[in-house]
């Protein structure tokens, strides 16, 4: 057997056929708590307080509550730890991001020709960027597993189809399945299961006996950013309309390495693979829209209540996928050079995701000038996520299973402030569900904050912390979707802290 390099091809490959997922989906879906660190520091329960400039993602009307033109800006600190269970061994990665995450500016406009204060008589203008999530983190697993092989996840893909269809053609013309097949067919990690001239059954050279070892890291990199072009209005200072017009910016990396071997017997004469590293870059990038409409209202000078819509978010998304794969073949007498398939990258046709809206009903009450505590209630339903053009066959099946596999989610955020002369000291908590039906693939989260700010007249300075909980499973190679034939998943338990500081400018 000789070192077999294929596809030695200059450029990148165009290739229509999908290879989009649920967990994709998942990802530019879910939101972090990100934005000023007083938004932060009360756990973003801000829909019917407003005066803040990241609640204006929550309340586009927010920004008429403001009394005068003010700047902010927002460093963070991200420290995450991700502890993971793989047959029973343990790992620990840690991953520590900076970056400014928040920026914006509103201008307030009172009517001066309203005298005795009465109709609309102030009206704002704002625009505010956060990043709505950032994607810095790294994952780490090892651990024996006592059956279950990597020669399964290219057998699964290869059974079935015929020979011929991968052998004589390029890996950039071929679709996923196929391409798995045809890396492992030119690794030698499969042969055909007969000798028929254009079999579509295979087996699998990987060295039978079990307990192989596994290693998988999946480290990614990147951000969901949003940027919010708002406009709000007061009547009688008692009730508050507003509306968004949000561009979103997706810049997502995701490399992992899986690695395996093992130590069973080898034969006298015929190679057995008996290590292989399958290496897997996704590249995405894009931009999308959405807007959000919303009010606010005083029942009295102390309780107000919020009511938002935020529309779903129609990305048009593009995707670049490089696969590696390399094999060792042994047998008693030594190892061979190894094996590699290294084509060139999967370069996909752009596609639409459009992700599911937000309902949000809130209430605050305001005690004067010493405190307030808030609540926002917030419905989502990931179930009405979907990939698109609709009539595309691949996409049917998946936003099918879509409906099937992910769930109407409730989120309840809680925030408390309260005023000692120019110092404030804020809490909050947080509750969301999993967007997962089975609340395993990616659990509940739970959040705590706090947070305190000092007011120097025309600037001010905040500060916060943000701790949150959640676990998930990860499937090995594709985040939080099965592969075929290789099931088995890293339990998760992962934990965030974020540290904010803002500071803010009267204009």
């Amino acid at each position: 057997m000789k070192k077999y390099l294929f596809l030695i091809l200059l450029g990148f490959a165009f290739n229509t056929i999908q290879s989009q997922e649920i967990s994709d989906a998942v990802r530019y879906s879910l939101e972090n708590l990100n934005g000023t660190a007083r938004f932060r520091a009360m756990s973003g329960a801000f829909g019917a307080l407003g005066g803040d400039l990241s609640s204006l993602n929550v309340n586009p009307a927010g920004s008429a509550i403001f009394a005068y033109n003010q700047m902010g800006i927002t460093a963070s600190n991200t420290n995450t730890k991700n502890n993971s269970n793989y047959f029973g061994s343990t790992n620990t990665e840690k991953e520590n991001s900076f970056d400014f995450n928040q920026a914006g500016l509103v201008f307030v406009f009172n009517n001066n020709n309203n005298r005795n204060n009465e109709g609309w008589n102030k009206f704002s203008l704002a625009i505010n960027y956060d990043n709505k999530n950032n994607f810095d983190n790294t994952i780490g697993s090892f651990g024996i597993n006592p059956t279950n092989s990597i020669g399964n996840y290219f057998l699964n893909y290869a059974n079935g189809i015929s020979l011929n269809s991968f052998q004589n053609s390029n890996y950039e013309n071929l679709d996923f399945a196929a391409q798995q097949a045809l890396l492992a067919y030119d690794t030698f990690i499969i042969d055909p299961a007969n000798n028929d001239p254009n079999p579509n059954e295979y087996i699998s050279n990987v060295t039978e006996g079990g307990n192989y070892y596994q290693e998988n890291t999946v480290i990614t990199n990147g951000y969901n950013g949003k940027l919010s072009f708002n406009a709000a209005a007061s009547c009688n200072d008692k009730f508050f309309i507003g509306i968004n017009l949000n561009s979103h910016f997706v810049d997502y990396t995701q490399s992992s390495v899986f690695y395996e071997d093992n130590d069973n017997p080898l034969e006298p004469t015929s190679y057995r693979v008996n290590k292989v590293q399958f290496n897997n870059d996704l590249y995405t990038y894009g931009s999308g829209f959405s807007f959000q409409l919303g009010i606010i209202g005083k029942i009295t000078n102390e309780a107000r209540v919020g009511l938002s819509y935020e529309s779903p978010t129609w990305y048009k998304l593009n995707d670049k996928l490089t696969q590696t794969l390399i094999a060792v073949s042994a047998n008693l007498s030594g190892s061979l050079d190894p094996d590699v398939a290294d084509p060139r990258p999967n370069v996909y046709a752009p596609y639409k995701l459009q992700t599911p809206g937000k309902l949000t009903a809130s209430f605050a009450y305001v005690f004067g000038k010493t405190g307030l505590i808030s609540i926002d209630y917030s419905y989502k339903d990931y179930g009405n996520t979907k990939f698109k053009p609709e009539y595309d066959s691949h996409y049917q099946v998946l936003n099918n299973a879509m409906n099937r596999t992910l769930s109407k989610t409730n989120e309840v955020r809680i925030g408390g402030e309260y005023k000692i002369e120019k110092l404030s000291l804020r809490a909050g908590y947080r509750f969301e569900e999993s967007p997962y039906e089975n609340k395993i693939t990616i659990g509940n989260l739970n959040g705590y904050s706090a947070g305190l700010g000092y007011n120097f007249g025309g600037t001010r300075a905040d500060l916060s912390y943000a701790y949150a909980k959640r676990n998930s499973h990860q499937f090995i190679n594709q985040g939080q979707t099965p592969n075929q034939g290789l099931t088995d998943v890293t339990k998760i338990n992962s934990i965030n802290n974020t540290v904010s500081l803002t500071l803010l400018f009267e204009l």
